[in-house]
């Protein structure tokens, strides 16, 4: 489906010369969705860490743009010779934004905070190799593992492992405390949030003073607000057709980047006929990836055929195995004793889950499978799909990084229940060996794309649009973030 540009190009014009764009030391971010609660560590929505990563919350360490592990609230860490203790030595003289200080009980409190067995983080599973966690002093903690893990300090990047005081824990979901370079002010609900710059930050100020993160889900709003110049930058810009307007506008920066978005059409494996491997296979051969990516992201975006991003070194392009043949579906739902087969899709708010859904609904009924569509709103679809696990279909970007290890959690959304894959993640997690880790990767990624767990679909490409004159915005995501700490204007 096309979206049609609610301005002419004369209009476009007139528009952008009288545009009154921001001071040079705020800034306005336009989001297609709105977070559904500020704290990372206990809500699985994207929307969150787009919002407060790097800039409100901080962790031990962190996601440079490029994808590196950096230092974080830790300025280094030393690991024994058996992999399996690291101790950190933190920053000095770092406070929360309430003014207290953040020290070793701080980073103990929240990892054993996030791996408690009456945790609601969304990636529990970060921690579950931590056997335990101590103060050695209030500058150093010691985290020990029950088994050797290379990719520790990645897991303490992600915004699931961001640190939090015991004093203002419980109330992060609304009124966020951290350590980060701007601090929280005001959430207007259904409108936007807004930030401000930390006076006591601990490390390089940022060039702003304040932010805003404007909620804007549909498309021709978010189009009309850029060219308007009510919003300065849309760093994940939900209309990719109309792109090209703001390219022929020197006002305007395009950014076209990467993210870690597996885009899928995720199957509940524990779901009638759907636990056939036939008929998963069958929908994975129902689909014409191409037409997806055309019709719903207006070209941009990398087939995919497994769960894993094909911009890593350790991607096996697999989507041969589940290319585009219907003939080949309908004989397996034959083959299945399935073809008078009806599956609930329910798409979240996301325009490539909503457009996306349209085509697939009707590819899927070209072999016989017929859809009935329900549109949720992100709190539901988190509610209904992944936490209830209430439904057949459905399509979503998982836009955590290298997170193929979901599959080897059977009470995950899918419940992908197999041992053999359980296995494979056990041993890359006490595996250092850059190559023996290639090589496990690999095998994982073929073991889910044969065993067609889900519908693979392509790689979510970030393509944002900025006022030219804004400097700093992540090009790639190797993150769900808009990190505002390097972002300023240019003269």
């Amino acid at each position: 489906m096309q979206i049609r540009p609610l301005l002419a190009t004369t209009a476009f014009a007139v528009t952008l010369a009288s545009a009154a764009w921001a001071a040079n030391d705020t800034i306005t971010i336009g989001m297609a969705l709105e977070p559904p609660n500020l704290d990372p560590t206990g809500g699985a929505a994207a929307a969150i860490d787009e919002v407060v990563y790097a800039n409100i919350f901080e962790g031990l360490t962190r996601f440079g743009p490029d994808g590196s592990i950096q230092p974080g609230l830790a300025e280094s860490w030393e690991i024994s010779a058996d992999g399996t203790v690291y101790t950190f030595t933190l920053r000095e003289g770092v406070t929360f934004h309430d003014g207290t200080s953040m020290d070793a009980e701080d980073v103990q409190f929240s990892l054993d905070r996030a791996r408690a067995e009456d945790s609601t983080n969304a990636q529990k599973a970060l921690f579950e190799g931590i056997a335990e966690v101590s103060v050695v002093d209030p500058l150093t903690v010691r985290v020990t593992l029950a088994a050797p893990d290379g990719n520790f300090p990645f897991k303490m990047a992600w915004g699931d492992a961001v640190i939090l005081a015991p004093e203002s824990a419980e109330t992060a979901a609304t009124a966020p405390v951290g350590t980060g370079p701007f601090t929280f002010a005001n959430w207007v609900q259904g409108d936007r949030v807004e930030i401000a710059r930390n006076p006591d930050y601990w490390g390089e100020a940022p060039a702003l003073a304040s932010a805003t993160f404007k909620f804007i889900s549909d498309p021709n709003a978010a189009f009309a607000a850029l060219m308007a110049g009510d919003v300065d930058a849309f760093p994940n810009f939900p209309a990719p057709e109309t792109l090209a307007q703001f390219e022929a506008n020197p006002q305007f920066s395009v950014i076209i980047g990467s993210t870690e978005g597996e885009t899928i059409l995720s199957m509940n494996n524990l779901s009638g006929q759907l636990a056939d491997l036939r008929v998963r296979k069958a929908i994975s051969h129902a689909i014409n990836r191409q037409e997806i990516i055309d019709g719903a992201m207006n070209g941009y975006g990398t087939p995919i055929g497994t769960h894993f991003a094909p911009h890593n070194p350790d991607y096996v392009d697999l989507t041969d195995g589940s290319a585009f043949d219907p003939e080949l579906a309908k004989s397996l739902l034959t083959e299945a004793g399935a073809t008078d087969l009806k599956l609930r899709l329910a798409l979240p708010p996301p325009p490539y889950a909503r457009r996306g859904g349209e085509i697939i609904a009707s590819q899927l009924r070209n072999v016989g499978i017929e859809t009935e569509i329900t549109n949720l709103e992100w709190a539901q679809w988190l509610e209904q799909v992944f936490r209830g696990k209430d439904f057949d279909l459905t399509i979503v970007s998982h836009t955590e990084p290298a997170d193929i290890n979901i599959y080897a959690r059977p009470d995950y959304y899918f419940q992908y229940d197999d041992a053999e894959f359980q296995g494979l993640m056990e041993k890359l997690n006490v595996t250092t060996d850059l190559d023996q880790r290639t090589s496990i990767l690999q095998e994982a990624q073929q073991k889910i794309a044969d065993d067609y767990v889900n519908g693979y679909l392509f790689q979510l490409a970030k393509t944002g649009v900025a006022n030219a004159k804004i400097n700093g915005l992540w090009e790639n995501a190797p993150t769900q973030a808009n990190d505002l700490t390097g972002v300023s204007w240019s003269d």
